[in-house]
């Protein structure tokens, strides 16, 4: 690949991954924040530009993370210098990831640092949010369901093994009279 090739590359995925970020979606997101830190903790307009600048330095991550779970970061940097920054913006995904956060789910700090994908913030974010319930705190989204374990005796594990299934075999008499599979052939 030539390097003007992959230089006007860039501009097209960037482009789409700013196609796909949803205003709304993230103005949910915004306000789970309000509602877990106390209102008026972020901004909660979805505009691209709003969000980034809200969550860009990572402090309001790292509060949030502590207000699920304390402890979960042990410093929030609040200078504005780029790799205190990115400290934070890697602390809150190490945090989220121990909250249960699924690898998929998470995004790199690059993504929000330098607005690359802020979208995948908002996923991030609503994926946390769904968590959120489990650390006594109001969640985003649908709750996630619980673990439904059954356990049966052996005596109802075996109450199916004299049955015969129609997956077995029959078919109840259906045959193949009738069918036509393609042009007949004419003589």
């Amino acid at each position: 690949m030539t390097s003007s090739h992959s230089a006007r590359l860039a501009p097209n995925i960037k482009m789409k991954l700013q196609r796909k970020y949803d205003e709304t979606r993230a103005e949910e997101a915004l306000a789970w924040i309000n509602d877990v830190l106390g209102p008026g903790s972020v901004n909660t307009s979805g505009k691209a530009e709003d969000f980034y600048e809200a969550l860009k330095d990572g402090v309001v991550l790292c509060n949030l993370a502590n207000a699920l779970q304390p402890g979960s970061v042990k410093k929030v940097e609040t200078s504005k210098m780029a790799f205190k920054c990115m400290e934070n913006i890697n602390n809150f995904t190490r945090a989220a990831t121990a909250m249960g956060v699924p690898t998929p789910e998470l995004f790199q700090s690059v993504d929000l640092w330098e607005r690359q994908n802020l979208n995948a913030v908002v996923i991030c974010l609503e994926s946390l949010g769904r968590k959120a319930s489990k650390f006594g705190k109001p969640g985003i989204g649908p709750k996630e369901a619980d673990k439904n374990v059954r356990n049966f005796t052996d005596e109802q594990l075996r109450a199916s093994d004299g049955m015969i299934s129609l997956q077995y075999g029959s078919n109840k008499g259906a045959n193949q009279h009738g069918i036509n599979m393609g042009n007949t052939r004419h003589m």
